[in-house]
């Protein structure tokens, strides 16, 4: 299940902090921005706003970390979570499978950042679709997601990363201001 939060400058910081666990607070405060304490933060809320839905836990996620430096919820080995924010909004996914998501911000593209991360069908791709840019960021976001589930980026080959992926589905989602992939390793039937 997909959580989105676009209201990051809505809230009281200070209280928001002192709500979070000890572990999270830490976490946020060690960045000297505002917004990305408030990133962090809204992060974190709504992944626990999340838990509470899906799973009904009230209790303030900890967090478990894995050599590659992934989370897990502490106490809940069945439970998997992916947590993404961008300038715009914060995004948060929760399922009984691992799961991986991103979103980007729209913003305009470099075309030297095009030439670095995406391969020759990708750039070919962007070219036939009708939103260059939204083409762009669905296939960033793709990898991006692809990274957080797998935690493996195909030897630093970021081009050809979606090529070499296991069996997966991916589900782009396009907000105003952002856009947002979640990924999954495909379901056998």
């Amino acid at each position: 299940m997909i959580y989105y939060d676009d209201h990051i400058r809505d809230f009281d910081l200070p209280a928001a902090l002192s709500e979070v666990s000890p572990q999270r607070r830490q976490y946020a405060l060690r960045y000297r921005q505002e917004i990305d304490q408030r990133l962090s933060v809204a992060a974190y809320r709504l992944l626990h706003r999340a838990l509470c839905h899906e799973y009904g836990i009230t209790e303030m996620p900890q967090f478990d970390y894995d050599d590659k430096g992934k989370p897990s919820l502490k106490g809940h080995p069945g439970i998997h979570f992916s947590l993404s924010h961008c300038r715009h909004a914060v995004v948060c996914a929760v399922s009984d499978q691992p799961v991986g998501i991103d979103i980007e911000s729209l913003d305009i593209i470099d075309e030297h950042v095009v030439s670095s991360v995406m391969s020759e069908n990708e750039i070919r791709l962007m070219a036939t679709a009708g939103d260059r840019d939204i083409a762009f960021y669905r296939l960033w976001t793709m990898k991006e997601s692809l990274y957080k589930l797998t935690g493996d980026d195909h030897g630093g080959d970021i081009k050809h990363m979606l090529e070499q992926a296991p069996p997966v589905t991916f589900e782009t989602i396009v907000y105003p201001h952002s856009v947002c992939t979640i990924c999954h390793y495909k379901t056998k039937k």
